[in-house]
């Protein structure tokens, strides 16, 4: 099981990048400074001025003469390598691997592997350790008073960069993972702002649908009617009767289109009321899946009697419909879907009579994360990637939702359990 690649695109915000670089050149200046003329140490102190200033430009460069906002991957690669290879000039300047802020050295490999794709954080890694190793061996003796020698045992001055090696690794390698998981989930819930969208459209365009075919049912009574006067004044003109037959029948067939567009203003305008159960979301759900499969569906009621109403939420409905479909996708014969509630609770279960989850997303709990595969071949490609099982977790958790995946002990098919809390669903 692998995660696809979440992205071709790896870049460096500009004005994130120049900020941060003006607050290390200012925080290099007041350390040069204090050192210089505050301690009164003696030290390479022009030539740290020299190596900070050319951080200085190429700041300038950057903010006022380079024009695109983003740095591609190779342009940030290549800037966080000058910045690793000037930050070693100054190290060797100023006492090595003895310098206390020596560990400063890895933040361009920490932001490498935030943001840049694993090759970058590779050769920045790679850099920082040949700067350490020949920092550890060669070097500019540590500021200090005249009358003091600052010296470390060899042990204890091989160990830091060991420590710094060992800390830079595992810190890269948990940036690689988090900023790759966080660009696959960014795809994925960019996915579902824009499942959610169109659905908001679509809702919109069936409230208006509605509206106009109600709006030009009086309109086109008025015209019928007037047809109808007609035909019986002039019922006897041949050339005039064909035309009145002609717009009669394309009248006709103006009121059944508007009546189609409609969907039966009984049953839908209901539907479109803010106040609704579960029982009709599951009800109109199953409804639009039976019209369109030949699997059986079985909704079953438990302490039912007075439901529990909530406000419509599109993104409710898209949940539902999302395990509902994959239900129907799954399942061999049937699909069985029950409701219960009582005072405190309200629970879904979706059941199908089909393989069921894939034992090693169950086992890792890793159902529910997006563009995840499982490992096992069979049915492999019926499986997908888990955006389905993804889309309809995050929309009806954000909804208060508690979901539990499992197979059943009986039958070995799936079976998705949605429970609310009742004080949740009223405030949705």
């Amino acid at each position: 099981m692998e995660f696809i690649k979440a992205s071709k695109t790896f870049y460096l915000n500009k004005s994130t990048y120049v900020n941060l670089r003006w607050i290390a050149i200012i925080g290099q200046l007041i350390t040069i400074f204090f050192v210089q003329f505050f301690l009164n140490f003696k030290f390479n102190y022009f030539t740290c001025i020299f190596i900070i200033s050319l951080s200085v430009l190429t700041n300038f460069y950057l903010q006022f003469r380079f024009k695109e906002n983003q740095l591609n991957n190779f342009f940030s690669t290549v800037y966080l390598s000058f910045d690793i290879l000037l930050l070693g000039i100054l190290f060797f300047l100023t006492g090595g691997i003895n310098n206390p802020f020596i560990f400063l050295i890895i933040f361009p490999a920490l932001f490498s592997s935030q943001y840049l794709n694993i090759y970058s954080s590779i050769i920045l890694v790679s850099l920082i350790i040949l700067i350490l190793t020949i920092l550890t061996f060669y070097y500019i003796d540590l500021p200090h008073p005249s009358e003091l020698h600052f010296h470390a045992p060899d042990y204890y001055l091989f160990a830091i960069p060991i420590s710094i090696i060992i800390g830079l690794l595992f810190l890269v390698y948990f940036g690689v993972k988090f900023g790759e998981e966080n660009r696959i989930r960014k795809t994925a819930y960019d996915k579902i702002q824009e499942l959610m969208a169109k659905e908001n459209e679509l809702i919109s365009l069936g409230a208006q649908s509605a509206a106009a075919a109600h709006s030009l049912g009086t309109p086109l009574s008025t015209i019928l009617l007037t047809i109808k006067e007609l035909q019986q004044e002039f019922g006897t003109n041949v050339k005039i009767k064909k035309d009145l037959d002609l717009l009669l029948s394309q009248t006709r067939r103006c009121r059944e289109i508007l009546k189609k567009l409609s969907m039966n203003p009984k049953i839908d305008d209901r539907f479109l009321e803010s106040n609704l159960d579960l029982y009709d979301y599951l009800n109109e759900i199953i409804r639009s899946y039976e019209e369109i499969s030949d699997k059986k569906f079985t909704l079953n009621i438990e302490n039912h009697k007075n439901p529990l109403k909530t406000s419509k939420s599109s993104e409710i409905i898209y949940g539902l419909r999302n395990f509902i479909g994959n239900a129907n996708k799954f399942s061999k014969t049937k699909i069985e879907i029950f409701l219960k509630s009582n005072k405190n609770d309200t629970e879904i279960l979706i059941k199908d009579d089909g393989p069921g989850f894939p034992k090693d997303l169950i086992e890792k709990h890793r159902l529910g994360e997006p563009y995840i595969r499982t490992a096992a071949q069979k049915n492999i490609s019926k499986y997908g990637l888990g955006l389905g099982t993804f889309i309809g977790k995050t929309l009806l958790e954000k909804n208060y939702a508690n979901i539990i995946f499992k197979n059943s002990e009986k039958n070995g098919g799936a079976e998705v359990l949605i429970k609310w809390k009742n004080k949740d669903l009223k405030i949705i």
